[in-house]
């Protein structure tokens, strides 16, 4: 009887231990199911932008920012999108880029005018100064900014040139050019790009028609002449730019494409990939919009129509909606703090990082 009696009771917990185990894993499973749901919430916020997403900021207190093409900004905070117009704020719908001061105020560069925020409150920015145009300096902490009208300049600007602040106060500095008429002041020195720190502490401005660096002392000015172009081998149409880790420039122009230049030569990178559509008989990288290089030294290329396209050093390649890569425009490529590339895009609007095989949408 006694054995009898052990052999059920080893029956028993046997029965007992397997039920625990089986419980245990149920409940890890249903973790894991709960855990994966709340991960795919968080990947999958978005932007309720339809316009396109021209700018990014992420500022020091670990925020993040997004420009619209025209519809004002957005603050992701604590894993939640706040949303600021002109209806609270804002100079303009249009931002075309977003800066953070020394003293931690960030700045919005409209189409029209400016704005900050001081972590309580967006407001436009109205004060200038007018009184020490020629007086150029350079600060470590400087940021710089357009002009304020769409294109062009205002009667009190005149001529072109940007807006510098020093932490203090908002001056206007003007280029030393002598535009020969009207539409040459008014669109071909327009600022079209973010202002760029060189690695050798130049600072450089991007215009439809020229790029313009200032060391503190003299003057750069590149433009279709500066670089032996015309309209045959395609002129200056500069939508964004890059100072790569090599020490090249990189000219995205809308039109005739990406040009490489060394400072000694120039070369259009479009065509001697031979990427135009005459070439490729479908995507190509003519309209080029904005430029990036990832943590690999890889140059990244947006595009209108053509999707991004990746030079690795050797060969180039295209990524489209085939690779997930949904938007049509991308206005602007952005190094965030983590060393990512994200893209800002357009029809349809979105913010899209790439995993190293397709591009994900992140926000």
């Amino acid at each position: 009887m006694r054995v009898k009696l052990d052999s059920q009771n080893i029956f028993i917990l046997y029965c007992a231990f397997l039920i625990v185990i089986t419980n245990s894993c149920n409940n890890q499973n249903q973790s894991n199911k709960e855990n994966q749901i709340v991960h795919s919430k968080i990947d999958c916020k978005k932007l309720k932008y339809t316009s396109g997403v021209r700018s990014f900021l992420e500022d020091s207190k670990g925020n993040v920012w997004f420009g619209s093409v025209n519809e004002g900004v957005c603050l992701l905070q604590n894993g939640k999108f706040k949303y600021f117009t002109t209806e609270n704020g804002l100079s303009n719908n249009q931002v075309r880029n977003i800066y953070e001061d020394k003293n931690g105020i960030i700045w919005f560069e409209c189409g029209r005018g400016l704005s900050i925020y001081d972590g309580r409150k967006m407001s436009i920015f109205k004060e200038r100064n007018y009184d020490s145009t020629r007086q150029w300096k350079l600060g470590d902490k400087d940021i710089w900014f357009k002009g304020d009208e769409l294109e062009g300049y205002n009667k009190l600007e005149k001529n072109p040139g940007v807006y510098q602040f020093d932490g203090k106060k908002l001056s206007y500095r003007t280029f030393p050019i002598s535009p020969k008429t009207e539409d040459e002041r008014r669109f071909n020195y327009a600022i079209s790009t973010p202002f760029l720190k060189g690695k050798n502490g130049r600072i450089w401005f991007g215009a439809y028609k020229a790029l313009i660096g200032y060391n503190g002392s003299d003057f750069k000015i590149i433009t279709d002449e500066y670089l032996g172009l015309n309209r045959e081998n395609g002129s200056l149409h500069i939508r964004s730019f890059l100072e790569d880790s090599k020490g090249n420039l990189w000219i995205a122009n809308n039109g005739s494409g990406v040009l490489k230049y060394d400072g000694k030569e120039t070369i259009n990178f479009t065509s001697q990939q031979k990427l135009k559509k005459e070439n490729t008989k479908g995507n190509s990288l003519e309209r080029a919009f904005s430029i990036g290089e990832d943590a690999l030294g890889n140059i990244w290329f947006g595009t209108v129509e053509s999707g991004v396209w990746r030079y690795d050093g050797n060969s180039v390649k295209n990524f489209t909606k085939n690779d997930g890569l949904e938007s049509k425009h991308i206005w602007t490529i952005y190094k965030s703090k983590q060393g990512e590339l994200w893209f800002g895009g357009a029809n349809p609007s979105g913010v899209y990082r790439f995993n190293g095989n397709f591009f994900i949408r992140k926000y």
